[in-house]
């Protein structure tokens, strides 16, 4: 549970800085470590799916986690959930650069989404006691920043240590801002009262395995043929079970993990819907650009990097011009510009050939980050304007939650709608492609494409797969274009404010 906020906390600067690395740190390595993965795989000696569970460990572990931060910070007091949690995640990063073996790197990555977990929620929830009411669109600009920008720019920073130092710096790089971070906390971060709560074991145990399975479900899913696949089935029947027996629990126990009276606050559900849209628009898009851009494009790792990089630029400009304004403009007006900004983006994205400019790709990663800065800010805002202070780090634990799940449905919906369209489209175009084609029986097509040499034939089945794989990009633009442009009517659903349960004042005038 949240403490009272005092919102005269001395040295609020330096905490603020605190917590802000803590952020960072963590959304970091959702991402950094992608781009490292081949280097990895020579290394620890593991084939192309193994090496993947260095990043589903992570994701299943941190997810597990994420909603049980409440009872944690209540039982455990926040600060020292907090130090314990930096530290853990330091000493975790140090393991995992030093690991010799899949299984060691498997087993630490582990450790660090168990304690990395609660390093997000725990940072949005420090920075809302904080400030005071009139501050948390600002604060949540400066928390924005960190959770928006962190798998943004992880790629980019991910691939620099890698080319020039070393794989294993991509963990180590953890560690002088574990430190610092600790030293921080230590110092300015003022403890909680701590509450000997009971612990509600079914109702954990329940959504951590359908939590857990679901992960497992999305991430192997690709790689086993989905439902041609009896692992894949198991996964997808025991995530069901499990959910529904943990809401038959949640709403008939006296003590559930999950308070259902957190739900009746109608800004922080709404919100919780529109912060699974914006997981899927932010790691999704990344996920479909960094391929496009190096194998479509031929792009090095360091130069994808750096085209990509600003996107993290616009979302940073974004995040700053709304902490100045929230507090003289309805958020929910702010929400929808960058919703259909966001969409307007993605709609010029599905006109992408490989010959686009670099300027192009710049100019229009600016404009998304913008219209996902735009889009953060007031919705963490104003997702938590109604919602009473002892709801508040179960709140942002399930916040945090919704974020991670719709980053990962995102990635894996539109992966597999990339792989089935390839193959669709190939062979709608190979159709056409007979010796009968008379387009394809002359001049410098003829010569290049001749269906009568392997060569020719090799060439032209490299050229029709490239074209399948523009267009199933391009309607994977258009599917998030269209999840973008189907959220828009929600935001009419949520209130512009509201009186918080301690004070009985309306909340962002």
């Amino acid at each position: 549970m949240s403490g009272a906020a005092t919102h005269e906390t001395p040295n609020r600067g330096i905490l603020t800085l605190c917590v802000m690395l803590a952020t960072i740190m963590q959304a970091l390595d959702t991402t950094i470590a992608n781009v490292a993965l081949p280097y990895m795989q020579g290394n620890l000696s593991a084939t192309q799916d193994q090496i993947n569970w260095v990043l589903t460990s992570y994701i299943v572990a941190a997810a597990i986690m994420t909603p049980v931060t409440g009872f944690l910070a209540a039982r455990l007091g926040r600060k020292r959930l907090f130090l314990i949690a930096v530290a853990g995640f330091t000493i975790a990063s140090v393991l995992c650069g030093i690991a010799q073996s899949l299984p060691q790197m498997v087993l630490f990555r582990l450790a660090q989404g168990v304690f990395g977990a609660p390093l997000v929620p725990m940072s949005q929830s420090v920075l809302l006691d904080s400030y005071p009411r009139e501050k948390h669109g600002s604060a949540m600009a400066m928390w924005g920043v960190g959770v928006m920008v962190g798998p943004i720019l992880g790629p980019t920073l991910g691939g620099w240590l890698t080319e020039y130092y070393n794989w294993r710096w991509v963990f180590y790089i953890n560690v002088p801002i574990g430190i610092l971070t600790f030293l921080g906390l230590s110092a300015f971060l003022s403890e909680t009262k701590r509450q000997a709560l009971s612990f509600d074991w079914f109702g954990f145990a329940a959504l951590s395995i359908a939590v857990g399975a679901l992960q497992l479900f999305l991430d192997r899913g690709e790689q086993l043929d989905w439902f041609g696949s009896r692992e894949i089935i198991a996964e997808l029947t025991i995530s069901v079970v499990a959910f529904y027996m943990f809401l038959v629990h949640t709403f008939t126990s006296e003590r559930p993990f999950i308070n259902p009276g957190i739900f009746k606050d109608r800004n922080f559900s709404v919100g919780l819907f529109f912060i699974f849209i914006v997981g899927i628009i932010l790691l999704a898009s990344l996920a479909l650009l960094t391929p496009y851009l190096q194998n479509l494009m031929n792009y090095p790792v360091l130069t994808a990097g750096m085209v990509l990089a600003p996107r993290g630029i616009g979302t940073m400009v974004a995040m700053m011009i709304v902490g100045r304004i929230i507090n003289r403009i309805d958020p929910r007006v702010l929400v929808l510009f960058g919703l259909v900004l966001t969409a307007s983006v993605l709609w010029e994205m599905t006109g992408f050939t490989p010959e686009v400019s670099r300027f192009t790709l710049v100019r229009t990663g600016i404009e998304q980050g913008l219209g996902l800065g735009f889009l953060f800010v007031p919705l963490s805002t104003i997702t938590f304007a109604t919602l009473t202070p002892e709801f508040r780090t179960q709140g942002t634990a399930l916040f945090s939650l919704m974020r991670n799940l719709g980053s990962s449905i995102g990635i894996s919906v539109v992966i597999f709608l990339l792989t089935r369209n390839t193959q669709v489209v190939h062979s709608q175009l190979v159709e056409h492609v007979t010796p009968f084609n008379e387009a394809l029986r002359t001049g410098a097509v003829h010569r290049i494409w001749n269906m009568t040499t392997a060569l020719g034939r090799a060439a032209l089945h490299a050229e029709i797969t490239r074209q399948a794989a523009i267009i199933a990009y391009i309607d994977d633009y258009k599917f998030m274009m269209l999840i973008a442009l189907a959220a828009v009517p929600i935001v009419f659903l949520l209130r512009k404010g509201g009186p918080q349960a301690d004070a009985g004042q309306a909340v962002l005038e």
